[in-house]
């Protein structure tokens, strides 16, 4: 069984009702919008995000969720999905998991207005049900994603970027939302509880550690094979590189940040770059920072009496680690 199937288990009903919603709340007046939110529905990845809210919510509770948990997911899954779309606009992609993006079928435009209306109808459900509280933790999420990749294009330009810059960047670029997932979670079933913070810290912690893996990705792994080298053309700083470019000689730092700016297209370069890194133990380095947050993450778990929501909420961590793409 695959891994991700498995941490599913215990949320199965959970998820089948929520796939139904969240349709529904995607639905509209206008066939076109109709046309591209079929599309987004049937092209899902792994819905990671409804997992963690359903999974906090269940482990906090005792097994319980209601329909505010519902909307938190639902909530959650529009806005991601809205930035999703608005990204693959600023990055000029054209594909989105293996499928067509919906700027490279409908045009930028569109795909501007669809995300915005996304973002609408994920805020309206809240205010519709007076879940404020729930919207107050979305808001600042989205907030706070913006602030992330705004401060990595401005540190980009001139690559002085400290770790303390980096991890700021990826809290909120990435483990922000899935922090909000998990408060979230915790928040639609026991409002104003110690939980609802507890679980945003485990949920920021699993998020930082998410994208330290991502940032190895690009330095090469069994599955995929070859190093995509992909960051460094984009000149985007991580972990292994920071760290490079810390604990090297003068000349090497020189010459690092040269390769980045200058020479990041040149395919011969950005290997003698990815060499580097390895050879200067950058990835060992990432590696180890990422395990320490997961541990963290664990021991946040470690105070939750055993359930099967808890089970699969490690399992989601290991994951998270050890995941192949």
């Amino acid at each position: 069984m695959k891994v991700v199937e498995e941490i599913k288990l215990p949320i199965v009903d959970e998820m089948e009702l929520f796939e139904q919603k969240f349709s529904q709340s995607m639905s509209s007046q206008v066939a076109l919008l109709n046309r591209i939110t079929h599309y987004i529905v049937n092209r899902k990845g792994k819905q990671m995000r409804p997992m963690f809210v359903f999974l906090v919510a269940k482990m906090v509770s005792g097994g319980e969720v209601n329909e505010r948990t519902y909307r938190g997911a639902s909530v959650i899954e529009l806005i991601h999905t809205a930035t999703l779309v608005h990204d693959d606009v600023v990055d000029d992609s054209n594909r989105r998991r293996g499928f067509f993006s919906i700027n490279a079928l409908w045009k930028n435009k569109i795909a501007v207005l669809v995300g915005d209306y996304l973002l609408s109808k994920g805020l309206l459900l809240s205010i519709d049900h007076g879940d404020f509280d729930l919207l107050k933790i979305i808001s600042v999420a989205v907030r706070e994603m913006s602030e992330g990749e705004l401060l990595q294009i401005e540190k980009a330009r001139n690559l002085d970027i400290t770790e303390e810059i980096y991890f700021e960047i990826i809290r909120q670029k990435t483990a922000t939302l899935i922090a909000a997932c998990c408060a979230l979670g915790s928040c639609s079933v026991s409002p104003d509880s110690p939980d609802v913070h507890k679980m945003r810290k485990f949920g920021e912690l699993i998020g930082m550690a998410f994208q330290i893996k991502d940032d190895l990705f690009d330095y090469g792994d069994t599955a995929i094979g070859k190093p995509t080298g992909i960051d460094i053309k984009e000149q985007k700083m991580t972990l292994p590189l920071i760290y490079t470019l810390n604990n090297c000689t003068k000349e090497k730092k020189k010459w690092l940040i040269n390769s980045v700016k200058n020479h990041n297209k040149d395919k011969k370069r950005v290997k003698e770059v990815i060499a580097f890194v390895k050879e200067s133990s950058g990835l060992d380095y990432a590696i180890k920072v990422m395990h320490q947050f997961k541990t963290e993450a664990l021991s946040i778990l470690s105070e939750y009496p055993d359930s099967d929501y808890k089970s699969s909420l490690e399992l989601m961590v290991d994951y998270v680690i050890d995941r192949k793409k």
